[in-house]
């Protein structure tokens, strides 16, 4: 194999940061599949223990 067919990520120029977007996307997301999933474990005790 030669090393021209393997991709590397574009280079991210030195003044953009995307560090703080990343997060902001991860805490948008994982925020309420969080919530939605304690509701469900909550809710699942409920039925399953009366």
């Amino acid at each position: 194999m030669s090393d021209s067919s393997s991709q590397s990520p574009p280079d991210v120029p030195a003044g953009k940061d995307q560090r703080p977007l990343i997060a902001f996307t991860w805490v948008w997301v994982g925020a309420p599949l969080a919530y939605g999933l304690y509701e469900l474990i909550r809710k699942a005790t409920q039925l399953f223990t009366g």
